[in-house]
């Protein structure tokens, strides 16, 4: 039997071999204590990219709303002047959907109740970024106003919407504009639900006439004022044919048939308010008058190419 090793195993009574553990030569570590845990408690955070003053100015403006002093009012206006620039960006990305008339500075005075609300909801110590946490209290702000301002319904928007989506997809597929059976069909809706989508997609609208009505490359934009016609001056055109046909139609005829002529046709006058004018009778008048007729459509038969 071999010889059991001293420095592995010793005797017991019994002969049984027993091995001993090994010393370990590595050094102990310091086991660190338990972090206390405190329940119900909220490390306040910093949020990133916020100054030092900025989150001294948050800091007092709580503690003094808290407190219900009058100088919260004071910290209340320097964080709106200190944020004054996520309104502005809000607003002129707003404005970039509107109409032209639609100014950004009433978009941005809508934006500053948003912000005032958000001011007074946000808290510092979640770490919450403000200008994330502001941006959709003002854009909602503006829509807001934006919707307070409209009289047409929503309802109503919504449903020109639908058809100006319907019509642009069918273009985009068809590369033409669709008939009305057409665009009922790619909508899927009956006739008498299409004849009410129509009639609540084009509402009356009301538009300004310094609205922009195109771009030009002069650099000089045109408005809508300058577009519309103006039915009180006479087109100059129309002025010089009815001058030279009257000329040519009375061409031949006595002062008498011509005041005829034009007094009916021009004037618009009737028979017994031209034998009157003339001290004529009406009769007399409706004699000359057809008489006038048939010299006028034997001439011009003669005179077609001049006149074309």
């Amino acid at each position: 039997m071999p010889k059991p090793n001293s420095r592995n195993a010793q005797v017991e009574g019994t002969g049984a071999l027993k091995r001993t553990p090994k010393m370990s030569t590595r050094p102990a570590r310091d086991v660190p204590p338990p972090i206390p845990v405190v329940e119900d408690a909220v490390l306040p955070i910093t949020p990133a990219g916020m100054t030092p003053e900025i989150v001294e100015l948050w800091r007092n403006y709580r503690a003094a709303s808290d407190a219900g002093a009058t100088s919260s009012d004071g910290f209340r206006n320097r964080l709106i002047e200190t944020y004054l620039h996520v309104v502005r960006f809000a607003a002129e990305r707003a404005r970039a959907k509107l109409p032209a008339e639609v100014e950004v500075d009433d978009l941005f005075q809508a934006g500053l109740f948003g912000l005032m609300d958000s001011i007074n909801s946000y808290d510092i110590d979640r770490g919450i970024k403000f200008e994330t946490f502001a941006d959709r209290r003002i854009h909602g702000a503006i829509m807001d106003q934006l919707r307070s301002l409209d009289w047409v319904p929503r309802l109503v928007r919504n449903r020109t919407a639908r058809v100006d989506r319907a019509k642009k997809e069918y273009q985009s597929l068809n590369g033409r504009v669709p008939s009305e059976e057409e665009l009922r069909e790619h909508l899927g809706v009956s006739a008498e639900e299409f004849e009410k989508v129509q009639r609540d997609s084009s509402p009356v609208g009301v538009t300004s006439l310094h609205r922009k009505w195109q771009d030009s490359d002069s650099g000089k934009d045109s408005a809508q004022g300058d577009v519309i016609e103006d039915v009180r001056q006479r087109d100059p055109f129309s002025a010089v044919q009815s001058s030279d046909l009257l000329a040519l139609f009375t061409k031949g005829l006595s002062r008498a048939e011509s005041l005829i002529v034009i007094l009916y046709y021009y004037e618009e006058m009737t028979m017994k308010e031209i034998g009157m004018t003339l001290d004529l009778s009406e009769s007399r008048v409706s004699q000359m008058h057809t008489s006038i007729l048939a010299r006028l459509k034997a001439q011009m038969a003669h005179r077609m190419k001049d006149i074309k």
